[in-house]
């Protein structure tokens, strides 16, 4: 059972492994929570601070010798973390959070931090060269990042996919926690908006949520979310999805993403999401996790600005010379597993073998970014694509004519815009990848550049269906990457395709493209990090677990933890008492496997029963059948079955019904409803009832069970809509009562007899966990909606298991927590009246 603790408590038992020994590096306190001089600094009035985390800061870093820090720096405008300050609010400050460029990383000081803070708003987080490397080049790029992308490491030898290393594990949490421990010296919680980046950071988000139970923090996942029978053979996947439950908001590029995620938190935690007014949220220990759904796109500003410059236009020109009369694809991928470059080879190969007339017409030129990472998957890859090209060239190539140009060296900004501009096709086919926003780039420039004349723009891409911006370009010819003849019929129905048929695609995607930028992207969720931490203040935090396994509760300010402390006091002065226990999850576990109360349940309920000033009842939705068998060591327990429809008040007492018409002949059409949706679903079963019929899925899949549920709820409102019914779904059920059945109603029943007894209570208890459960909890928090008026005296208490939102006041963990304030109840006599009486004791006083 998780424990409850304060935040700065959590540290004692970290079972974290240390950091190195700690750096001399720490930036000026001062300096960095807001010098004047800093232009990142909190402003007291304007709009809150932004504060982007990444894993490199945006910086580009060139020798120079005559910089006191051996570099020269300036803003790298290709990186996201740079571009996406387009879509902030313009007077918000602005800070980045991040390591040091890695040509720059020996360079690090205190005064190269000072510079960069208050010349580029950059707080360098410095990590000791071999912590960096086990942490990037170990731990990320050759375990999670081909895991991310579907490669599982099968044995140690397997291209790019390393075995889980607990070690390196612990190097990418020591990285993290560096991140955080930065942050925590600049960042005002209350008022800054955090902004992490990728999956480098994963665990960012618990250590800032354990220092700043507030924080308000918000998550992008630039890769992809594998599937979650991929995601859930990582040893420590609990781990990663509680890290990013602990941001506000978190954000995918595609639906399928987020549908992986959701999946994933469905199956291992157990969490289900909704879906309101166009946002998905997950409710995880009263907080509400929002779930966004948006590609990045580009920085439209400065695309233009490089295909206008007159030395692109120069370099579209030669280029458009170079293969006059050719029709011209282009490719430009990084080096790594997923780009499928080998495979886009293969296909070009495969359309000359097809279709001979492009011999000699057909050209695909390739540019090869520098790799990103180190080790063998990456020479591996570069040997595969010049093999390829080499034997197409040899095979299909002339004096004069190579039909695959393999460009593997550094490339301008302004080279790439021009082969963009002048090529007829752009050719993607990663067989796996997130960012990825060549497509975009190439309509751009095609749009944009001039050097060809004031032609009216088309263009085409050949897209692979597995890339990131995939469903946002419609107009897109889309293939499997792993067909090669498809891919070289796309590449065909490219070539072949229509002036006319061009330009409409063409219009299509730029008109996404212009409106969809990265200052939209940004401004989106910024928005909704915003929407997404609005009641923040209005709640309460604090958290509980150690390490990874830490969360932060957030309720109401009024719903707190019932303690025996607060409760027994009350009790013990009143003398008319209506205790009220649900069954399943409140007296008994959900998870128990024997659904039979324990002997230390009977135990208390039979002395809670002794007193005479206890009513003790169990209000369950189980058969009265069942409870009777199981509760019959209890003589003086009061049973309500099926929902309050069966009520009796002990043991020797007659079985009450609720006074409605006993006509179940609904029953014919339900159960052959449930009874074809238990065939078709694998683990679920029918609970027969004297008064309702119930369908469970609880055994079944989640995801085809719920789906199921959702199925059946409207076959069963349809088939049932003119009988006296009501179907509800609850947790892993199907339920059909009849009309006017529910917990709520048999309490307000117990408190108008209790009350035309004589014996208004003076004392209620109320404890349950699920849905059904906040019918009781309305019916005595709210005695104005109902015929039954409680004292004005009386002491209530409405008390939900688990910390969740609930018509309830108070709370109390589980089971466990459930069992003990039940003894301490049965523990407390009763407050005895005064002996000798006031007037007697004045007497003997004034006799002594």
């Amino acid at each position: 059972m998780p424990s409850l603790s304060c935040h700065n408590l959590l540290d004692l038992a970290d079972e974290l492994p240390p950091l190195p020994p700690p750096s001399p590096l720490r930036l000026p306190r001062v300096m960095a929570a807001g010098s004047p001089s800093s232009p990142a600094s909190p402003s007291p009035t304007g709009p809150p601070r932004r504060v982007i985390v990444s894993h490199r800061l945006p910086l580009r870093a060139a020798p120079d010798a005559s910089s006191p820090f051996g570099f020269s720096f300036t803003f790298d405008a290709g990186t996201v973390a740079y571009q996406l300050r387009s879509g902030l609010p313009p007077s918000a400050p602005v800070l980045h959070v991040g390591t040091l460029p890695e040509s720059a990383a020996g360079a690090a000081s205190d005064e190269l931090a000072s510079y960069l803070m208050a010349n580029f708003s950059c707080l360098p987080v410095h990590l000791p060269a071999d912590l960096h490397r086990r942490f990037y080049h170990g731990f990320c790029k050759h375990y999670m990042w081909p895991l991310l992308h579907y490669l599982l490491p099968l044995t140690p030898s397997t291209l790019g996919g390393l075995p889980y290393d607990r070690a390196l594990y612990h190097s990418f949490l020591s990285a993290n926690r560096a991140f955080a421990d930065r942050l925590t010296e600049v960042l005002a919680p209350d008022d800054d908006f955090v902004w992490i980046q990728d999956y480098h950071l994963l665990a960012l988000p618990t250590f800032l949520r354990k220092r700043f139970p507030r924080a308000r923090v918000g998550f992008f996942l630039h890769s992809p979310f594998p599937s979650s029978e991929i995601f859930r053979t990582i040893p420590v996947r609990d781990d990663l999805l509680r890290a990013l439950l602990n941001a506000d908001l978190v954000g995918f590029h595609t639906f399928d993403y987020a549908r992986h995620f959701l999946s994933a938190c469905s199956r291992l935690l157990g969490l289900d999401y909704q879906s309101k007014r166009g946002y998905i949220g997950i409710e995880y220990y009263g907080r509400t996790v929002t779930v966004k759904i948006l590609p990045v796109g580009i920085d439209l500003g400065q695309l233009r600005s490089v295909v206008s410059a007159p030395e692109t236009a120069d370099v579209v020109r030669q280029v458009s010379e170079a293969y006059k009369g050719r029709r011209l694809m282009v490719g430009v991928d990084d080096v790594d597993l997923f780009k499928g470059i080998g495979l886009k080879f293969l296909g070009m190969e495969q359309l000359l073998l097809e279709h001979p007339e492009l011999r000699g017409r057909a050209v695909l030129v390739q540019i090869v970014n520098p790799a990103r990472s180190e080790g063998r998957d990456v020479q591996e890859v570069q040997d595969e694509a010049a093999a390829i090209s080499a034997r197409v060239n040899e095979t299909y190539g002339a004096p004069g004519y190579t039909p695959i140009v393999l460009i593997n060296r550094p490339v301008s900004v302004q080279e790439k815009a021009a082969y963009y501009a002048a090529a007829d096709c752009c050719v993607v086919s990663a067989v796996r990848d997130g960012l990825n926003r060549i497509p975009y780039i190439y309509t751009v420039c095609r749009q944009e550049s001039t050097a060809l004349g004031d032609a009216p723009k088309r263009s085409v891409i050949v897209l692979s269906e597995f890339v990131g911006c995939s469903p946002s370009l419609s107009g897109a010819i889309r293939v499997n990457p792993w067909s090669v003849e498809s891919v070289a019929e796309a590449m065909n129905s490219a070539l072949v395709m229509s002036e006319a048929e061009q330009r409409l695609r063409h219009e299509k995607h730029y008109k996404y493209v212009s409106t969809h930028d990265v200052a939209y992207w940004a401004r989106s969720f910024d928005s909704d990090l915003q929407r997404a931490c609005k009641d923040h203040f209005s709640r309460r935090h604090w958290g509980i677990g150690f390490g990874m396994s830490f969360k932060v509760v957030a309720l109401g300010p009024n719903f707190r933890r019932l303690s025996v402390e607060h409760i027994v006091p009350s009790f013990r002065k009143t003398d008319n008492r209506l205790i009220l226990l649900d069954y399943d999850g409140t007296v008994m576990p959900e998870s128990s496997i024997d659904k039979a109360p324990s002997s230390e349940v009977i135990s208390v309920l039979n002395r809670l029963c002794e007193d005479p000033k206890n009513r003790v009842f169990i209000v369950s939705g189980r058969g009265k059948d069942e409870l009777s068998k199981w509760f019959a060591p209890c003589e003086k327990l009061g049973i309500a079955a099926e929902h309050g429809y069966f009520t009796r008040w002990s043991r020797d007492s007659p079985w009450e019904t609720c006074g409605l018409a006993a006509d179940f002949d609904w029953k014919k059409t339900a159960e052959p409803v449930m009874r074809l949706y238990t065939e078709a679903t694998d683990g679920s079963y029918i609970e027969h009832k004297e008064s309702a019929i119930v369908w469970h899925h609880n055994e079944a899949d989640p995801d085809f069970g719920s789906c199921q549920a959702k199925e059946l709820l409207d076959h069963l409102e349809s088939v049932l809509a003119n009988e006296p019914v009501v179907v509800k779904r609850g947790q892993h059920i199907v339920e059909v009562n009849p009309q006017g059945i529910s917990k709520g109603v048999v309490v307000e029943s117990l408190l108008s007899s209790m009350v035309r007894g004589g014996k208004a209570p003076d004392f209620v208890l109320c404890i349950g966990d699920d849905r059904s459960d906040e019918d009781m909890f309305e019916s005595i928090v709210c005695p104005g909606n109902n015929s039954v008026r409680l004292p004005a005296t009386s002491e209530v208490f409405a008390c939900t298991v688990g910390k969740k939102p609930s018509m309830a006041k108070y709370y109390l963990d589980d089971t466990v927590d459930v069992i003990k304030m039940l003894q301490g109840l049965a523990n407390a006599p009763s407050q005895q009246r005064p002996w000798p009486p006031a007037q007697l004791r004045v007497t003997f006083e004034s006799t002594a």
